[in-house]
């Protein structure tokens, strides 16, 4: 499944991943700005339409849940990014990857490991 979320609907995701299920004054307060409660509803409502999170009713309140897992949204924004940026090639993606300057040997060892596993 493709999954698309914008830059806004990310944050909240990504709040709801790392909190669990949340009010929406539970998701305002965990954002880095200053969103309106009625924006953070708002989004939360598009992602419901969507299919993306779910709601129980608590009280007054409602408590937002994902639907969709974060490794199924990276996976989606990944194929994205590899379709739109690199030509539809993995490898061009992983030789920017390994390029980029500021990883530490560390990460690169890491990475070498999770190659050599992929290919037994």
């Amino acid at each position: 499944m493709d999954v698309q979320f914008t830059d806004r609907e990310l944050d909240l995701m990504r709040v709801l991943w790392d909190w669990g299920p949340s009010t929406v004054a539970e998701v305002q307060e965990a954002l880095a700005d200053d969103l309106a409660y009625t924006t953070v509803l708002t989004v939360l409502r598009v992602l419901e339409e969507k299919g993306h999170v779910t709601h129980t009713t608590e009280g007054r309140a409602h408590r937002y849940a994902p639907l969709v897992e974060r490794q199924e949204a990276g996976g989606s924004a990944l194929r994205r990014l590899t379709s739109t940026l690199f030509g539809g090639s993995p490898e061009l993606l992983l030789t920017r990857l390994v390029e980029d300057r500021d990883l530490s040997r560390d990460e690169l060892e890491r990475m070498r490991s999770l190659l050599e596993e992929r290919l037994g």
